[in-house]
């Protein structure tokens, strides 16, 4: 006894339908774990956003110019650390190598993990902060009680007296804000409210 064609052909079409939908969702789940650490090369290729740059070596030319460059330090909630830089404040002349230190400390009586997000502003500075060595995207992992050092080791490259939308800026703001470490943090847990800003 032979099937009915119409019903072959509505079968094949649902089979079709199920794999296009289950590719499709598969797809999804792929580009949502690909989202943050993309967006994070994104940002340090182009400074989008006040993101700092990476480099491996130090600037060659530094100029008479100088700059003055402020450190921020935040905790969000959930992270029982207090955590500030060493000094709010450094001048240093264009294309100068500097080495400044921020200091966490556990305040609770259990092992915690952090992890640092940064910016800087104004973003239009955020292509010419050039930092040779950092803490950020890095777990840190401090007992009860424990204070580590954590340095930053900078430079502003030169190149951003030719850009006409930095050429003018004589101060910025590197930030720095640690949240807890969780394996698997949804990506949402990145817009949690900054609970607490230390200063000196």
């Amino acid at each position: 006894m032979s099937s009915d064609p119409n019903e072959v052909t509505k079968t094949r079409a649902n089979k079709r339908v199920v794999v296009a939908c289950s590719a499709f969702v598969a797809s999804m789940i792929g580009v949502s774990y690909a989202a943050v650490p993309l967006y994070q090369l994104f940002c340090q290729v182009t400074g989008y956003g006040g993101t700092t740059q990476r480099v491996e070596q130090m600037s060659d030319t530094v100029l008479d110019r100088t700059i003055k460059v402020r450190f921020d330090s935040n905790v969000a909630g959930g992270l029982p650390w207090y955590f500030k830089p060493v000094q709010r404040e450094v001048e240093l002349r264009i294309g100068e190598t500097v080495q400044v230190s921020y200091t966490a400390m556990n305040t609770s009586d259990v092992a915690t993990t952090g992890q640092a997000t940064f910016n800087v502003t104004p973003m239009a500075a955020g292509a010419y902060f050039n930092k040779i060595q950092c803490f950020c995207f890095t777990e840190s992992e401090l007992k009860p009680g424990e204070t580590i050092d954590m340095p930053v080791v900078f430079f502003v490259d030169p190149a951003i007296v030719d850009d006409l939308d930095a050429k003018d800026i004589s101060t910025i703001t590197l930030s720095y804000t640690f949240f807890a470490h969780a394996s698997e943090k949804p990506v949402a847990a990145v817009a949690e409210p900054v609970q607490d800003r230390n200063t000196l």
